[in-house]
C-alpha cells in the first residue's frame, strides 16, 4: 500500500542538540531510495508502507547503536485509493 508519511524522530536523553543524530537519519533515508523530504521539524516519505516502516526502522536501530538508550518517533500518514498521489502532487494543488 502506497502512503505519505510524516516522521518525526527525537532521540532523548542527547542534549539539547539532536542534528548528529539526524544526519544519521537523512543519510538511512537517502540510502533506501523512497522520495523523502526534510523540513524543520521531521520528514515527509512516500512509498509502500512496508518500505517506510522499515526505513524507520532503520533509523531507530541506528540511534541505538550510536548510544541513544531512547527515542521517541511520531509518524502519520495517508493513503489514497481513488487516485495515485504523490508529495509533490499534493503541493502543485495549493498552487
Amino acid at each position: 500500500m502506497k502512503i505519505i508519511a510524516d516522521l518525526c524522530i527525537v532521540p532523548m536523553g542527547v542534549g539539547p542538540s539532536v542534528s548528529a543524530y539526524i544526519r544519521e537519519v537523512r543519510d538511512i533515508l537517502a540510502g533506501t531510495g523512497l522520495t523523502h523530504e526534510m523540513h524543520a521539524n521531521g520528514t515527509n516519505i512516500e512509498g509502500e508502507m512496508s518500505e517506510v516502516s522499515a526505513a524507520v526502522e532503520a533509523c531507530c536501530q541506528r540511534l541505538h547503536e550510536l548510544g541513544v538508550a531512547r527515542i521517541f518517533c511520531t509518524m502519520h500518514f495517508s493513503t489514497r485509493t481513488d487516485k495515485p498521489q504523490t508529495m509533490a502532487d499534493k503541493l502543485a494543488r495549493l498552487a
